[in-house]
């Protein structure tokens, strides 16, 4: 039993052939595989699909920073009109976050917008999943300054920083956000990878969930491929060898930790 927690299934890198994907995913012994949202345009496929595989695929509602328009404001208000309605099909906020690293020229706004959604997190009772990249420190104090300001009445931040890859000092740091998860993927995989490493040296298995964030990051012996649920299986290979476990205690645990940390998928 694992638990895919970040692909976008809904894409059009997959309009061929999602049933036969889903398939072999379930073959391989996934139970539920997340789909985060990333634009307004994202929201129809993402739930048509869900509904036809309803309790197998979990869609989340967000704007991702690379898909940022002038009219960005507009977009994440018609997003919370969606979160309004109580019989909301959305497990978490997201993928929402920062990414500068092919551009900086809305370097405030992408702030802006996470801090908004982050908010919901609160308002809404849903857990985040979080994109950083090339903008560690700058979401870092975004959250801190949420979680400052923030009343406890209004809920406690939880969910994942998607896409771990980063060195020991800045896992040590988001680890000290509590309820919050490093989400591994392929990257773990790559024979020059860093991540093996830090995971061994700072990352209790307690705080991991596993993902493909297919279609994009295979792992190895898959990269160059377009990435799919199934081969998640490496993923769990490569932590059964990193924290000297079973693959399915490997399973279980993270199964257990995306679980705990999106109840609405229960």
């Amino acid at each position: 039993m694992i638990i895919d927690t970040h692909s976008h299934l809904y894409g059009e890198e997959f309009t061929s052939d999602v049933d036969d994907v889903i398939e072999r995913a379930r073959e391989a012994g996934i139970t539920k595989i997340f789909l985060p949202n990333i634009n307004a345009d994202s929201i129809s496929p993402m739930l048509a699909l869900a509904r036809r595989h309803a309790r197998f695929l979990y869609p989340m509602l967000g704007l991702h920073p690379e898909d940022m328009t002038d009219d960005w404001l507009n977009t994440l208000a018609k997003m919370e009109v969606l979160l309004q309605d109580p019989s909301h099909p959305f497990i978490g906020i997201g993928e929402i976050g920062l990414d500068y690293y092919w551009d900086r020229s809305r370097y405030n706004e992408q702030q802006e917008a996470l801090a908004i959604q982050v908010n919901w997190s609160r308002k809404y009772h849903l857990p985040l999943m979080i994109h950083t990249r090339s903008a560690h420190r700058e979401m870092v104090d975004v959250l801190r300054n949420q979680i400052a300001t923030g009343k406890s009445s209004n809920g406690k931040l939880t969910g994942v920083f998607h896409c771990f890859g980063g060195t020991k000092d800045e896992a040590e740091e988001l680890l000290r956000f509590d309820g919050f998860m490093l989400g591994i993927g392929g990257i773990v995989t790559f024979k020059k990878s860093p991540l093996p490493d830090v995971l061994r040296q700072v990352v209790p298995l307690s705080r991991i969930v596993v993902e493909t964030d297919s279609p994009y990051l295979a792992p190895v012996p898959y990269r160059g491929k377009r990435n799919e649920s199934a081969f998640i299986r490496a993923t769990v290979a490569k932590l059964a060898e990193i924290y000297e476990m079973t693959e399915e205690e490997i399973a279980e645990i993270t199964t257990l930790n995306a679980l705990q940390t999106f109840p609405k998928a229960l």
